[in-house]
Order: structure tokens, then sequence, then C-alpha cells
């Protein structure tokens, strides 16, 4: 009995969307974003909404321990040529880790890993990331965007700030609810 309820509350959770854009009026709680598609999207904020700067940050602080996010593409050779890094501040280890499909590009990939070995290539940077369910070889070009998340709050929200919600939720009423935001800082747009 406990599985199927179980299932029941998994099928009862409502969807979520993945939003990239650019705030262009703030009327809290509600934000007015225009999707890197062009389209006007009103975001209702949580009251304790999580409000996290994007900057960036360098490769060096990159190391063996570090929870990273890897926006990749796959390479012939199986291993993942990163398009972007996200190092996670050790509060969010452990968030949303495995390996899967993302939608930054057309055949990009996440994979949100414990650095395990860094080795510097003739390529760029060679990381081997464990997580879970397995790991992945990836291949750091030295141009690769680099950022950190920064605990912060709404002040971040205003108009002309780049950002990317992860999980915004589509309630049954049509609306889009968002518990956390992340916010490029200084112009920065989030590159995951």
């Amino acid at each position: 009995m406990i599985a199927g309820s179980t299932l029941c509350a998994i099928a009862q959770q409502p969807p979520t969307v993945r939003i990239r854009g650019t705030i262009e009026a703030v009327d809290l709680p509600m934000l007015s974003i225009k999707s890197r598609e062009g389209v006007d999207i009103k975001v209702r904020v949580t009251d304790n909404v999580a409000v996290f700067a994007v900057v960036k940050t360098e490769l060096s602080e990159i190391r063996e321990g570090s929870y990273i996010g890897v926006t990749g593409v796959p390479e012939p050779d199986g291993t993942q040529k990163a398009v972007a890094v996200h190092i996670f501040p050790e509060s969010q280890r452990g968030a949303s880790e495995g390996f899967r499909p993302w939608d930054l590009r057309p055949n990009s990939t996440m994979t949100n890993a414990t650095v395990a070995q860094t080795v510097k290539g003739t390529d760029g940077q060679n990381i081997l990331v464990k997580y879970k369910d397995g790991e992945k070889k990836v291949v750091v070009p030295p141009d690769t965007p680099i950022v950190t998340f920064v605990a912060s709050d709404k002040s971040e929200l205003k108009p002309g700030a780049k950002i990317i919600i992860v999980a915004a939720v589509k309630k049954d009423d049509g609306t889009i609810e968002a518990a956390r935001i992340n916010v490029g800082r200084d112009g920065l747009t989030p590159p995951m």
C-alpha cells in the first residue's frame, strides 16, 4: 500500500519548467521575463524565494572534492567537452546529482558530480567526476565559462538581469511559481 501511495504522490507532482531569459519588470511577487526564445512569461516568486547570484570564477577553483555541474556535449571518444562549469557551494553538495540530457543547446548534457581527479591536458583541463551511478571524463577548454553561486536576496531581481530558473512549478491554474532563481551578476548570462 505504501508503494501505491508513493506513486500517487509522485503522479500528482506539478510539472516543472526551465526558464532562461531577462527580467523585464519587477512587481513582487511577480516578475515579467522575456525568455531566450522571445516569449513574455510572468513568474510569481515564493515569499521565501532563494536567490543566488551567478558570478565568474576561475578554473583553479575546481579542485579534487569540489561538487560541480558540467554543461557539456559528448565527444566521439566518450568524454564530455564542457561548454560551462558551475561550482556549487558546499551547502548544495548533492543537488541533482547525476548525468542527464540538458537543453542549453542541441545534444547538451548536465553532469552534477564530485571532482575525483583534475589534470592539465593538451586541450584544457581534464577532470574525472563521479556521481552515485557512474563517472564521466570531462575536458574543460581554456575559454570555458566557470561560475559559482553566491547566496543573495531579492535585490538581485531587477530589470535587465539575466536569469535561469531550473525548476519553476507550473500550477494547475497555469501560473508559474519559482522557489529559486539564479541571477547573473554584473550583466553575466548564466551559462548553464
